[in-house]
């Protein structure tokens, strides 16, 4: 099989695969607000409290994640697909579209997302075209009266209610 038939098999059968949506965020080396919309998200530990996800090598704020002390993890709420675009966007001002703060662990935090979670970094690790950042849970918020996003085959929005059968 030819490798970009493999790749093109890949990133269909990946997106075939159901994922919540997050935003992550840092600051970078002149402690200005960095961030983007990330779906590579995982659980690694409970013991210690750790979380993982991805970043292109191509993408500008590589170098911001990966010389920070830490990043928040943002879960979208079903209703912030303008929020999760716009952190998809390239050459925006993020910040400057969405209301935001700086935390008491001094990273900037996204307001009314489904949950937050504030991480110092654990490891890095280098794996082909990313590097898998793994941080360490520091503080955990949850929005009660919010639903998580879902993401599917290049669409992103609500769990549908049929979802919940119990």
């Amino acid at each position: 099989m030819q490798t970009k038939d493999k790749e093109t098999l890949f990133k269909e059968a990946m997106g075939g695969y159901p994922t919540g949506v997050t935003i992550v965020t840092s600051k970078n080396e002149k402690g200005e607000p960095v961030g983007l919309t990330v779906n590579s998200f995982a659980s690694v530990s409970i013991d210690p409290l750790l979380v993982l996800w991805s970043i292109d090598h191509k993408v500008s704020s590589l170098g911001a994640f990966k010389n920070a002390d830490g990043f928040a993890v943002h879960i979208l709420a079903g209703d912030q697909q303008e929020l999760c675009k716009t952190f998809a966007t390239k050459d925006t001002n993020r910040f400057s579209l969405h209301e935001w703060s700086i935390s008491k662990h001094n990273l900037p935090v996204l307001a009314d997302t489904f949950s937050v979670l504030q991480c110092k970094t654990f490891k890095q690790v280098e794996a082909g075209d990313h590097t898998i950042l793994i941080g360490e849970v520091q503080d955990i918020q949850i929005t009660k009266d919010k639903e998580p996003m879902l993401y599917h085959r290049r669409n992103f929005g609500f769990i549908p209610s049929e979802f919940y059968t119990n």
